[in-house]
């Protein structure tokens, strides 16, 4: 949707550059994960070397001397800690943001322990698996996932990882809900596609949509006749020449399935409106392909 919005030229024009960026864009969002995943190894790391420097003061306390280790051994931490395929794609992509800007892993870390989850985890100096793994999942969902600094550092880092975000956190906590003491070391390394067909979807789709431009609008202006063109949304246009390209050229999706996801993103990028707007478009217009016999579809349920 981004790059189609961007595209300026026409359906004869070269948009090689165009499809890269969409895929570099999809392929960076596999770096964003992996920079979110650092950061926990990062504040662990932290943590260790504040029970260091307390322990060197010199006036150290009893508790400087003998700390409560439990979130530095916490063991999903270590987990990841000891990761070896983890450490060799950060290596590999390159992901050494925190080393640089390690204020940020001081921001996180000064979060986690000034919190009553902290406060209550800490406790006791003694945990098993499961306590941690869920002190882990809270930690990430009510302080990391939606810190407000943390957000804008990505903002100004990459301007599509703020729409990747949502996805990426939504991974990393399944995979933290998931994970176990016997998890394989590919546990915390998916893939970024299920399969080269998921990759090749969505190159088709772009160009798909960008090659039949002129015949998709003109659908779209023969239903928005009443309408003032200059009051439709120009992402309302995009997720309609979209919608309408996946409708008749990808015959294994369900048209409920299509219209469901346009809908959606219309709820997300574009006006309170423009839902409604696109969902009255698309109704009529998968009405005529059902008529006209048009509408090619295969398999049971695809209606």
């Amino acid at each position: 949707m981004q790059t189609l919005y961007a595209y300026k030229g026409g359906e004869s024009d070269d948009f090689s550059k165009d499809q890269k960026f969409l895929l570099f864009s999809i392929d960076n969002m596999y770096n964003l994960y992996l920079l979110m995943i650092a950061l926990l190894l990062e504040v662990q790391k932290r943590a260790e070397n504040d029970l260091v420097k307390k322990q060197n003061k010199h006036l150290a306390t009893q508790e400087d001397k003998d700390p409560n280790r439990k979130f530095v051994n916490n063991e999903v931490l270590n987990l990841l800690q000891d990761n070896h395929e983890l450490k060799n794609q950060l290596e590999i992509n390159k992901v050494d943001n925190w080393q640089l800007d390690d204020e940020y892993v001081d921001l996180i870390f000064k979060a986690i322990t000034t919190s009553e989850l902290y406060e209550e985890y800490m406790k006791t100096r003694v945990s098993d698996f499961r306590e941690d793994k869920m002190f882990i999942i809270d930690v990430f969902k009510d302080i990391i996932a939606p810190n407000q600094k943390l957000y804008e550092y990505l903002e100004d880092k990459n301007l599509t990882w703020l729409d990747d975000l949502p996805t990426v956190n939504t991974t990393i906590l399944k995979l933290l809900r998931k994970v176990k003491p016997t998890s394989p070391q590919s546990f915390f390394t998916p893939k970024l596609y299920k399969d080269l067909d998921d990759k090749q979807f969505a190159i088709n789709l772009f160009k798909k949509t960008l090659l039949n431009r002129t015949a998709i609008n003109k659908e779209i202006d023969n239903k928005t006749q009443n309408w003032d063109s200059e009051r439709i949304a120009e992402i309302d246009y995009v997720l309609l020449q979209m919608a309408i390209s996946e409708i008749k050229n990808f015959s294994s999706i369900p048209v409920k399935v299509t219209i469901n996801e346009y809908l959606e993103i219309a709820k997300e990028y574009s006006t309170p409106k423009s839902s409604i707007f696109i969902n009255g478009i698309l109704d009529k217009l998968v009405k005529e392909y059902e008529e006209s016999g048009s509408l090619n579809k295969i398999g049971r349920g695809l209606m």
